[in-house]
């Protein structure tokens, strides 16, 4: 009975998701928009990220749907449970929820499970449209699928940390500028040379940028980027553990 509770949660907050149209565009239309842009555009090349040459590691392809990938699983496992959750918080939702026979773990096993099948259809869109446009670098699947579960374990715990800890408005806001800063700057999207490169190498968005490119268009692993995945996926779960308040 408590698997089909779950299940039915999960099934609930997946089809929230997908009917919110802030959570749409946040979650499949910016990222899979940027793909294409990143793609299209002589941007990357501009930038000197993409060399020129006709070996397909140089593909602009094999830097844009790795960092479509990345932003895809930051947008939907931080920013846009973080918000969620935290209007659930506010409303009484999740007080309420928790009294229930769900239960808070059942409550969160619902919402790591929402994370999840939205990611496998951000992924499966993001894939089609890199093929669509050519897009035949190699792909490690093993690399792929744990860097995935690592980074949603990672940034979940700590956007659920930030809902059971901070009001509404402020999430929605804090929520957001992290997004932004994660896409531009964090590392998520593209490497960074240099000092600041190394420094946000051992953050959740540029760990996970790492990881992912390694997996997409390396085919291989980044094991430093994968630990530091772990590390902040344990220190957010035991974080929000401590501190996560359901009202």
């Amino acid at each position: 009975m408590r698997t089909k509770r779950v299940i039915a949660q999960t099934k609930f907050e997946t089809i929230s998701v997908l009917r919110n149209g802030e959570q749409l565009l946040l979650s499949l239309i910016l990222p899979l928009g940027m793909l294409i842009f990143l793609a299209k555009t002589p941007l990357l090349g501009a930038l000197g990220l993409v060399p020129e040459g006709t070996d397909p590691l140089t593909d602009p392809l094999t830097v844009a749907l790795p960092g479509a990938l990345s932003l895809c699983l930051a947008s939907t496992a931080f920013t846009g449970q973080a918000i969620a959750t935290a209007f659930d918080r506010r409303y009484g939702v999740l007080r309420q929820l928790a009294t229930t026979p769900l239960g808070a773990n059942g409550l969160i096993l619902g919402k790591l499970g929402a994370v999840i099948t939205v990611v496998i259809i951000q992924f499966l869109l993001a894939f089609a449209i890199a093929l669509g446009l050519g897009f035949d670098g190699p792909v490690n699947a093993f690399a792929l699928i744990l860097t995935t579960l690592l980074g949603t374990a990672a940034l979940l715990s700590l956007g659920l940390l930030m809902a059971g800890t901070v009001r509404a408005e402020a999430t929605l806001a804090g929520a957001n500028l992290i997004w932004v800063l994660m896409a531009g700057v964090g590392g998520l999207v593209i490497a960074h040379p240099g000092e600041w490169g190394t420094v946000v190498g051992y953050l959740p968005s540029g760990a996970l940028g790492d990881a992912m490119r390694a997996a997409v268009g390396g085919a291989g692993f980044d094991i430093k980027a994968l630990i530091v995945l772990l590390v902040w996926g344990l220190l957010g779960t035991l974080a929000a553990r401590r501190w996560f308040r359901f009202e």
